[in-house]
């Protein structure tokens, strides 16, 4: 029994560590262009930043669609040299785009984005179906927490003290993650099946063909439309504080200091995680989907009492942005390790987090991709920062809303696995 225990902390312990270090490699593939600003460059009329967001959003929206049907059918064996070669592809897209004049940045963004919105779901695939998944999967959410922050970090050293220009800067910063990014890769390939009792408690994790997805979806549709409502309000808030945050610590007073990036994601991601993980003390799976949903609806509140209380001229530029880090996380990460978990754990129909995940995630990033591409036409407005809070506050109520009959739903409909 003992050996039994010590192999499963072993093997806990690696899939924690080597599926963190793979996912915050990714994101300095990803995220370190947005850390510059392109101030006063424009191309066809609109702000170069935004079109350049736009265009990696769209590559990885794309990538998010193709994943519903690749990573919920990718068999274990592909999973790691496909991560390996998807990042690879992002590379040399950002050597593309230091070099090729401003059309072709635009569209090497697009083809940055394409490979890299496959990476989380293989990534999830080593995770689920485990009785310590929301843990494992709560430190995989602290890599995208806490990278994106560090990465800008590094972006900004780069450019700061370094003097590299604002288009060499994103493939320097992910030429020096490349080789710490195989290795985790490497590592996070040697994580052991989950064994007998993961299953039992959990449920087997299988391959999900078209006719498993479709069936899935339907026998369950009125709820998980009101979830994906809610995962496309989130994703549109907190991709927006994430892309533009260099913007809204400007409008909040505060520019010139890389560090602040990565102080301010690194609070937000341990008490998001560590918050999120405690669901694996509780075996029920509908009394973890209750209390999860119940947890995700004081985020939202607190994020809008953040916002109303900065706003009112009561909270100073980090705590507030931390404070919306806690706020939007909180539920964010919560899809990720305990929502579509426990409602696959609690029922009948086999199925994996991939396909729900990507679902979820593709629509989200449509419905950013719609708002950036309004916000790019429309005549020049306030800026991103009013409009940031107040999409806070009517996104706040609308998920708490959805959220409540939602989770109504879910407890009608699926029956409580039995432990015994």
């Amino acid at each position: 029994m003992h050996s039994s225990d010590q192999n499963t902390r072993t093997s806990t312990y690696i899939a924690v560590v080597s599926a963190f270090g793979t996912y915050f490699c990714m994101y300095a593939f990803r995220k370190p262009f947005t850390a510059a600003t392109f101030a006063d460059q424009e191309i066809w009329g609109l702000a170069l930043k935004t079109v350049l967001v736009l265009s990696q959003l769209c590559g990885y929206m794309v990538s998010k669609f193709i994943g519903v049907k690749v990573v919920s059918e990718m068999p274990a064996s592909r999973r790691a040299v496909t991560m390996v070669g998807l990042m690879a592809f992002a590379e040399l897209a950002l050597v593309g785009f230091a070099f090729l004049p401003l059309p072709g940045k635009v569209l090497m963004l697009f083809l940055n984005g394409l490979p890299l919105g496959m990476v989380f779901g293989l990534v999830l695939a080593y995770l689920e179906g485990r009785r310590h998944t929301e843990a494992l999967s709560a430190g995989l959410c602290a890599s995208f927490i806490v990278s994106s922050g560090v990465v800008k970090s590094v972006g900004r050293w780069l450019m700061v003290e370094q003097n590299v220009s604002e288009f060499d800067m994103p493939w320097i910063t992910g030429l020096m993650f490349f080789v710490p990014m195989l290795f985790c890769v490497w590592l996070l390939q040697k994580t052991p099946l989950p064994s007998s009792e993961d299953r039992r408690m959990r449920s087997e994790r299988t391959v999900m063909r078209r006719s498993e997805r479709q069936g899935f979806f339907r026998a369950y549709r009125p709820g998980l439309l009101l979830l994906l409502l809610v995962y496309v309000g989130l994703t549109i808030i907190r991709t927006l504080r994430d892309d533009f945050g260099v913007e809204i610590w400007q409008a909040l007073g505060v520019s010139g200091t890389p560090a602040v990036f990565a102080q301010s994601e690194t609070v937000v991601a341990v008490v998001a995680t560590l918050v999120n993980a405690l669901a694996i003390c509780i075996v029920g799976n509908l009394a973890a989907l209750t209390a999860t949903t119940v947890l995700m609806c004081a985020g939202f509140g607190f994020v809008a009492v953040a916002t109303l209380a900065q706003w009112s001229g009561h909270l100073a530029p980090f705590p507030f942005m931390v404070a919306c880090g806690i706020g939007l996380y909180i539920p964010y990460v919560a899809f990720h390790t305990t929502i579509f978990e426990r409602i696959i754990a609690a029922s009948p129909r086999q199925g994996n987090l991939g396909f729900l995940m990507y679902l979820a995630d593709s629509i989200g990033y449509l419905g950013y991709a719609v708002l950036m591409t309004w916000k790019a036409i429309a005549p020049p407005g306030a800026g991103i920062f009013p409009f940031f809070r107040v999409g806070i506050l009517v996104t706040s109520v609308a998920c708490v809303v959805l959220l409540v009959f939602a989770l109504r739903y879910f407890r009608r409909v699926l029956s409580e696995v039995v432990v015994s």
